[in-house]
């Protein structure tokens, strides 16, 4: 299967340090011929960190897809009796989000988007980055892989002998995760390792 023509919900959640290593992955499904569809939570629009100003990542994104963010829950709702998108992928997909999603609340943007999707029978993606994948949020990330048509681009410890809690998703398996998700499967191997530049 190609990405070619499909429409990819491209959601993008509040872990700002990962967003150089998403924003690349975006610009390889415009590429590919993908329409990629941004969907962004309050947290890229009107939070600044070290990593970046408010809403510059969002302006970019905005930018290589040729499209207008969706940023409101009455622009995601249409999602759903539309049937926009063919697949929603969640980039990064924070522990807050993870939690939301497994819990059923519905309370932003892209956790619409999410809805409205698996409301069509259709693939949710999941790229986490969250430092308590392995503490209070692996409840919900085992939730989750065990929910119908969600998937996890594959995962691993990012940083174990500082972070021993912490999992980031591999984020150049983005399409790949996708093409998989698109065939209803998950992309194997699930976990990965990310940790052997890490140091004690």
């Amino acid at each position: 299967m190609e990405l070619k023509g499909k429409n990819i919900g491209f959601a993008v959640t509040g872990s700002h340090c990962t967003y150089a290593e998403v924003y690349p992955e975006i610009v390889n499904l415009v590429q590919m011929g993908a329409e990629v569809i941004p969907i962004f939570s309050h947290t890229v629009l009107d939070v600044s960190t070290r990593f970046g100003e408010a809403g510059v990542w969002a302006e970019k994104i905005e930018a290589v897809t040729g499209r207008q963010a969706i940023t409101t829950l009455p622009e995601a709702e249409p999602l759903g009796p539309s049937k926009r998108l063919d697949c929603l992928l969640i980039a990064p997909c924070t522990g807050n989000s993870l939690s939301r999603l497994a819990n059923a609340a519905t309370d932003s943007a892209v956790l619409m988007a999410a809805k409205s999707t698996l409301r069509n029978d259709r693939p949710v993606v999941l790229a986490v980055s969250t430092n308590d994948g392995l503490g209070l949020n692996l409840y919900n990330i085992a939730k989750l892989m065990n929910t119908k048509n969600i998937f996890f681009v594959p995962f691993g410890q990012d940083s174990p002998h500082v972070k021993m809690n912490s999992l980031v998703s591999l984020m150049q398996l983005i399409p790949d995760t996708c093409v998989a998700a698109l065939e209803k499967r998950q992309l194997q191997p699930l976990l990965v390792e990310r940790w052997r530049d890490a140091r004690p």
